[in-house]
């Protein structure tokens, strides 16, 4: 990837959002990109966990990856926004195959999810990503998540695949700071380094790194856009500002059920989609439910949610929406 093109920035893993029957809401779905792109979103990602990839079939994948770049080249702002799209598998030949489809439809690059349940060790971690490198036909960002996937990609593991001309990134969910930290520190040059949790965006940033894939830009596209870009200018007050006010719900996305559970039952709360999840997820209990709501307005991710009105109304001028005032105050 030419280093014009290098991927820095804040990045949405994008939900995917359903109908009461199932099926994908495609209306909402273009609406969500859209608010994505009217708030001023560096990269949107399709097809990760937040998506509940595991559950969409092969031909729902490709319209999902398909209608986000569609969406995305509307405009001049294809120009900035990157689209990446999620095409792991625990099947090195799958994912091969995934990612050629991806290439063909035309994105960015590829997030490549470190192979779950045959539990490969280091030699083979490695082995499967240079295939998919080699044969994919897109520039490879590894998604080193042992929580879900069981396995850790190691930094010396990842520094050996970043020489690789087409391994460009890597989404580092391992919340080992140690890890992360010699990874940032002994990468290539050009090659980016993205934090996998909401909560260490701006430590990571701190120590160098190129920005974030994140769950909580679905609710707060701007603001996370807003931290990385002042962090990159050197304005670390802004940064942690916005750091500390959001914090509550980085950390509540991620309580009382797996991601995507409680950031759908969030954007249900600000009108953004119908809280509807594919089993075997089921939407979040009612404690958790409350005490989501309860941060949601404290936080005043409510106060300036549009009614669906407001939302059409904005998709027409072009407003962002689902923004609030930071400026005033201020799979995957």
């Amino acid at each position: 990837m030419p280093a014009s093109r290098q991927l820095r920035g804040a990045f949405t893993a994008l939900v995917t959002p359903f109908t009461g029957s199932g099926a994908i809401d495609e209306d909402t779905f273009r609406s969500l990109v859209r608010r994505q792109i009217d708030s001023g979103i560096h990269g949107l990602v399709a097809c990760g966990t937040t998506g509940e990839t595991p559950t969409l079939s092969h031909e729902e994948d490709e319209w999902v990856i398909a209608t986000t770049l569609e969406i995305a080249s509307e405009r001049p702002s294809r120009a900035r926004v990157r689209v990446i799209a999620g095409t792991g598998s625990n099947s090195t030949d799958t994912a091969i195959r995934a990612t050629r489809r991806a290439a063909e439809i035309g994105v960015d690059a590829a997030l490549v999810v470190a192979p779950y349940y045959n539990k490969p060790d280091q030699r083979m971690l490695e082995s499967h990503f240079r295939a998919v490198a080699d044969e994919g036909d897109l520039p490879i960002i590894v998604y080193n998540v042992p929580g879900r996937t069981g396995v850790n990609v190691e930094a010396s593991t990842l520094l050996r695949l970043a020489e690789h001309p087409r391994i460009v990134a890597v989404k580092e969910a391992s919340t080992n700071m140690d890890q992360i930290a010699t990874i940032l520190r002994d990468r290539p040059t050009g090659f980016s380094v993205f934090a996998g949790d909401d909560t260490w965006t701006l430590p990571m940033l701190a120590l160098g790194g190129d920005g974030v894939i994140c769950t909580c830009a679905n609710e707060i596209p701007g603001e996370m856009a807003e931290m990385c870009d002042a962090a990159f200018a050197g304005d670390w007050d802004t940064a942690r500002h916005i750091h500390e006010r959001w914090l509550p719900l980085m950390k509540a996305n991620f309580a009382g059920g797996p991601n995507p559970v409680p950031v759908k039952a969030a954007m249900s709360m600000m009108g953004l989609l119908t809280d509807v999840l594919r089993a075997p997820l089921l939407p979040l209990d009612e404690p958790h439910r409350a005490r989501l709501k309860m941060i949601l307005q404290t936080t005043g991710a409510l106060d300036s949610t549009p009614t669906p009105v407001d939302r059409a109304a904005g998709a027409k001028s072009g407003r962002a929406r689902g923004a609030s005032a930071v400026g005033a105050v201020t799979r995957a």
